[in-house]
């Protein structure tokens, strides 16, 4: 599965986790070109981990398809949440 379409899920199966969080700042700050503290990714597990490296090697593609847009809305929505607590 695509480090896109992976994170997705991860992000809506649990939008209030702490991992989920990171990885939705993550995919905000790739978007929206603001800054994120890398260190951050340093409190995901090892899965997450990886999986926030293939994120970021899947978002130098050039390419943008219909998945990055999804996990941008969801990862939106995550912090959106965050924000209210």
């Amino acid at each position: 599965m695509r480090a896109i379409k992976e994170a997705r899920h991860l992000i809506e199966k649990a939008p209030d986790d702490a991992s989920a969080q990171i990885l939705a700042r993550l995919v905000v700050a790739l978007e929206t070109e603001v800054n994120f503290s890398i260190s951050d990714i340093y409190k995901l597990n090892r899965e997450q981990f990886d999986l926030a490296l293939r994120i970021l090697q899947e978002w130098r593609l050039d390419r943008y398809y219909a998945g990055k847009a999804r996990l941008f809305g969801t990862a939106l929505h995550a912090s959106e949440i965050a924000q209210k607590d």
